[in-house]
């Protein structure tokens, strides 16, 4: 909430929704052959009142379902051509938005985990290095299965912090952010694995080595109230995108 106690995330969402909903219409209306959607939804509404006049004529019933299987191919292979235009640039939105609305930054004396993912050879030699602020509260916890170790961390006042994992004479970082409002938020980092990196990771990779993988700090995932129910955003965004979608699409007269 705002400061005037305005739902800030809600708002941000309903404005992208909006925009990315009238955008879509646009590119749909740009990039398909209207003429031949239309045809292919009034042959396909065709059929399904074939099998409402004739269901008692098997015969009719059955070429209807034939027809509209067929028609329903026509129909969704006329609609995949704009899809390709929109669906990676909006995943890539999607990923982008996410670091902001996804997560709420770390509460200043509430307890998160840290967790890293090393090499067996450095499982029991990693250590965590924190700045002032940041304070451990239990041992470290070391799980040779998943070669992962754990930290249970407090945040003694907001801020923005950089905690370090000294591993095999090396010293790794990871960003953490404590407080409220709407941060960039990074989860973990990656070494390598670019594409993975994309998608999850909101940092530089980690130093080229083979002693560390990842390290990892728990956000909380964030919560948006909107019509009465508690949203995670790309739901809500999803909804409110499609709505806003069919709005603008009858307004502005576009076959979809």
């Amino acid at each position: 909430m705002g400061s005037l106690g305005v739902n800030i995330p809600a708002l941000i969402v309903l404005g992208i929704s909006v925009v990315i909903g009238l955008l879509m219409v646009l590119v749909f209306a740009y990039t398909s052959d209207q003429k031949a959607i239309h045809v292919a939804k009034d042959h396909l509404k065709a059929h399904l009142l074939a099998l409402r006049l004739f269901q008692d004529q098997i015969a009719v019933v059955l070429r209807a379902y034939g027809r509209i299987l067929l028609a329903t191919g026509r129909y969704l292979r006329l609609a995949f051509k704009p899809l390709l235009f929109v669906i990676v640039p909006l995943t890539f939105l999607i990923v982008q938005i996410d670091r902001y609305l996804g997560m709420t930054p770390i509460e200043a004396g509430r307890p998160f985990l840290v967790k890293a993912r090393v090499a067996e050879s450095v499982l029991n030699d990693a250590t965590l290095l924190l700045p002032q602020g940041l304070e451990t509260t239990a041992p470290a916890v070391h799980v040779p299965a998943e070669n992962e170790i754990a930290w249970r961390v407090v945040a003694l006042r907001d801020g923005d912090y950089l905690l370090n994992l000294h591993a095999n004479s090396h010293l790794f970082s990871k960003s953490v952010k404590v407080g409220a409002g709407l941060p960039r938020l990074s989860p973990i980092r990656l070494r390598g694995r670019l594409w993975e990196r994309i998608f999850v990771s909101g940092e530089p990779a980690l130093a080229a080595s083979d002693v560390v993988d990842a390290i990892e700090v728990q956000y909380p995932a964030r919560d948006i109230a909107f019509a009465g129910f508690e949203w995670n955003w790309i739901w809500l965004f999803f909804v409110l995108s499609l709505v806003t979608g069919f709005i603008f699409k009858s307004v502005l007269g576009i076959e979809i």
